[in-house]
């Protein structure tokens, strides 16, 4: 009865945001499984569509109540909200919202499919982007799979009849990753974030948990992760998290940007078209991506 309050006072608050802002700009929503995966793969795109006014919402299907190596429980669900709210603040998106399931016992359930209809349909989105069905990680596995048996239901008036259907299927797109079976990513965009790096860095830097914390701890490498504020954050921009793009994603930035300036992009993010939702074509994608010349 909790979770079902909290899941309705939530979608009550992004229905009247989404039907306050009918201003012709984009609408966006990132998903992740985890409060910083939509930050680590979108952030500075993010940055970027935030700057032009459009409307972008990042979506954590878990509440991260798992993922520190001292911590957990409540505490660390409270500590990653207020994360994602810092995060939110430094890109300059309007909403990071944060569902209460479980970290690490994600499930691929009718309910779970249910919150994301509600959340894509309450933002009434133009682009829906999440993870890939295939990764490391069960819970950024069964969020691609939730997704995308979402994809087609946003529509479909007599599933989740409390919220209206979307009248037009958004495009749906994945982020970017690195596995190879059963097909390798395929970068469809590529955007350069070089004018929006430092805004990138600074919404990692405000999850600390992780980026400071726990995901050093898991990679063996906490005793490197300086004390002080300023060398911590210059550490962090220093990662492979901000290493230069691969050679699809350089071939796609050359593709977009004209061979001279794409291969002078440093940092970029890369995404996917999904079969699922509308399939675009490139002139649309470039509306969808209004960073191109």
């Amino acid at each position: 009865m909790k979770r079902t309050l909290l899941s309705l006072l939530a979608l009550a608050f992004c229905t009247l945001a989404a039907f306050s802002q009918g201003d012709g700009k984009l609408r966006i929503i990132a998903i992740g499984a985890h409060p910083d995966d939509c930050d680590i793969k979108f952030g500075g795109t993010a940055a970027k569509f935030a700057a032009l006014g459009h409307h972008v919402k990042f979506l954590s299907v878990t509440n991260g109540d798992a993922g520190h190596q001292d911590i957990g429980g409540a505490a660390l669900a409270i500590r990653r909200y207020n994360e994602t709210q810092e995060s939110a603040r430094r890109l300059g998106i309007d909403e990071y919202q944060v569902l209460p399931n479980h970290d690490g016992e994600l499930m691929p359930t009718l309910e779970v499919r249910r919150e994301i209809i509600r959340a894509i349909r309450g933002w009434k989105a133009d682009l829906v982007i999440a993870p890939r069905p295939n990764d490391y990680h069960p819970d950024h596995r069964y969020t691609g799979i939730l997704v995308q048996d979402a994809a087609y239901m946003v529509i479909v008036p007599n599933v989740v009849p409390e919220v209206p259907p979307l009248r037009k299927n958004p495009v749906f797109m994945y982020y970017s990753d690195g596995f190879q079976k059963p097909a390798p990513f395929r970068p469809d965009i590529a955007v350069s974030i070089d004018d929006v790096i430092e805004k990138k860095v600074s919404a990692l830097d405000a999850q600390d948990s992780q980026f400071y914390e726990w995901l050093p701890w898991t990679e063996g490498i906490l005793d490197q992760v300086p004390k002080d504020k300023v060398a911590r954050r210059k550490w962090l921009a220093g990662t492979s998290r901000f290493g230069p793009p691969n050679a699809a994603t350089r071939a796609a930035l050359e593709r977009l940007y004209g061979k001279e300036r794409g291969d002078k992009v440093r940092h970029a993010e890369a995404f996917e078209v999904c079969e699922y939702g509308t399939r675009p074509s490139p002139e649309q994608l470039k509306k969808l991506f209004p960073f191109f010349d």
